[in-house]
C-alpha cells in the first residue's frame, strides 16, 4: 500500500507525492541573495531548508536547520554536497557545487534563476576556466551586473517551478 500526501500550498494548488519530505532544499548560503525568497517559498509547499554558511556568518532562521561550517577552503561546500541526496533542490551559486549535485540527482538552481542541467554545465564550468585564465593574464573581463528585482522574480519563479517539477516527478502511479 502506497500513502499519498495531498498538500495545498498558499496559492491554492495541490501537490500530491508519496512521502511527507520526499526532498529538502539545501543552500550555499554564504553569499546567497535569495535566501528569504527561497524560505517564503519552502514554507507554501513544506518543505525542509538547510542553509549552509561558514563561521564568519551569522544567519538566524526558526524555519530552517542553520549548518555553520568551518572556514577551510571549500568546505561549506563539501558539507552541502554529504546531505545532499537525490531529488533535493540545491541553491547555489558554484558550478562546482552544481556540478556535484546533479552527478547526486539532484536539482540545481543559481540565485539569478538559471537551473543548471546536465546539458549546459559542461558549457559553465568551461566559460569559467576561459574566464580565470583570462583574469590570471590580466585580461579585461567584464563585471558583473548588479543584482536587480528581475533576478529576484526569474528565480521565484524558476524555482517555484523546479520544486512542482520535482514534487511531480516522484509520482508512480
Amino acid at each position: 500500500m502506497i500513502n499519498l500526501y495531498l498538500i495545498q500550498n498558499t496559492k491554492d494548488e495541490f501537490i500530491v507525492f508519496k512521502e511527507r519530505f520526499i526532498i529538502k532544499i539545501l543552500v550555499d548560503g554564504d553569499a546567497c541573495p535569495v535566501k528569504n525568497i527561497i524560505i517564503r517559498i519552502a514554507k507554501e509547499y513544506n518543505i525542509p531548508v538547510d542553509i549552509f554558511i561558514d563561521s564568519s556568518h551569522i544567519y538566524e532562521n526558526d524555519y530552517c536547520n542553520i549548518f555553520v561550517i568551518g572556514k577551510g577552503k571549500d568546505a561549506v561546500d563539501f558539507a552541502l554536497i554529504n546531505r545532499t541526496k537525490e531529488n533535493d533542490i540545491i541553491i547555489t551559486g558554484d558550478y562546482g557545487v552544481a556540478t556535484m549535485a546533479l552527478s547526486k540527482k539532484a536539482s540545481a538552481i543559481h540565485p539569478n534563476g538559471f537551473i543548471y542541467s546536465n546539458d549546459n554545465i559542461n558549457r559553465l564550468l568551461m566559460e569559467r576556466h576561459i574566464s580565470g585564465q583570462a583574469r590570471r593574464a590580466k585580461k579585461r573581463y567584464s563585471k558583473m551586473k548588479k543584482r536587480s528585482i528581475d533576478h529576484d522574480t526569474k528565480f521565484e519563479n524558476n524555482f517555484r517551478k523546479l520544486i512542482l517539477n520535482t514534487l511531480s516527478n516522484d509520482i508512480n502511479l
